[in-house]
């Protein structure tokens, strides 16, 4: 299928401003691609977007240049490019670095958000209860990109912005996960439902357990999905890194209760 085809249903990125024409081209290039419309492997002309996008080819050539450098293109000869395949050392150290910086972001927003915010993360969890149950992927990716930002939205707006951005890039694995599980979103309700009632509390080593945990399971089923058997390194670390109280914690209990278990033994 031509690029054409493939953008027939989608607009021309908006250019609001002549200035940043590089900058939205490539983020309406980076948002094809990480939602799977652009899907691995196509080839990108940059005659023919000039001609679709209704631009020049210098905010391409731009836009190419910095989607070579996040790794979402290589750059092959006569100005063109191929959308990268999925990779699942990629995928691992995304979701590793997800669960680095989200487990941080639920730690110091735990306990901090106002009623608004709350409010807004309950509807936001509605929406995406619906969108789930109604099958509506590109939905429900909207509302839960926007249900994680309120979760980590005291870490501030700079960490805030590396944190969507390692979002994104993790939505494409993602939507190809979810394209033969419908269902997948919706079931896990229950875990975002847990995670609000977490940052809404006071333990912040709570919320940053159950957001690896969360993170934790979805990175493990994709990378599962795409490469049964590989070996999820840098989920693994960040979850000890991020949930180590937690895990000390019930260590500490299992111990306690192996030990109150021998003392009845031999009483």
């Amino acid at each position: 299928m031509s690029v054409a085809d493939l953008l027939i249903d989608n607009p021309r990125p908006a250019i609001s401003d002549p200035r940043q024409t590089s900058v939205q081209v490539h983020q309406h290039l980076r948002h094809l691609i990480t939602t799977g419309t652009l899907p691995p492997g196509t080839e990108l002309k940059q005659a023919e977007l000039a001609r679709l996008f209704r631009v020049s080819r210098t905010p391409l050539r731009e836009a190419f240049r910095m989607l070579q450098e996040e790794g979402l293109i290589v750059a092959e000869p006569n100005q063109r490019g191929r959308v990268t395949e999925l990779d699942v050392n990629e995928l691992d150290q995304i979701y590793g670095s997800r669960i680095a910086l989200e487990g941080f972001g639920v730690r110091l927003t735990t306990g901090r958000l106002t009623a608004e915010e709350a409010d807004d993360a309950r509807a936001t969890l509605a929406r995406m209860l619906s969108a789930g149950q109604a099958h509506d992927l590109p939905a429900w990716n909207r509302a839960h990109q926007h249900f994680h930002e309120v979760l980590v939205s005291r870490v501030g707006a700079r960490a805030c912005r590396t944190i969507v951005s390692f979002t994104e890039l993790s939505e494409r694995y993602l939507n190809a996960y979810h394209s033969s599980r419908p269902e997948a979103p919706a079931g896990r309700h229950r875990e975002h439902q847990q995670l609000l009632a977490a940052v809404l509390g006071t333990d912040g080593a709570e919320s940053a357990f159950l957001l690896a945990r969360h993170l934790e399971v979805t990175a493990i089923s994709v990378l599962a999905d795409i490469a049964p058997g590989s070996d999820a390194i840098a989920v693994r670390h960040a979850v000890q890194l991020v949930a180590a109280p937690k895990l000390a914690e019930a260590a500490q209990r299992r111990s306690g209760a192996g030990t109150g278990r021998a003392h009845l033994a031999t009483s």
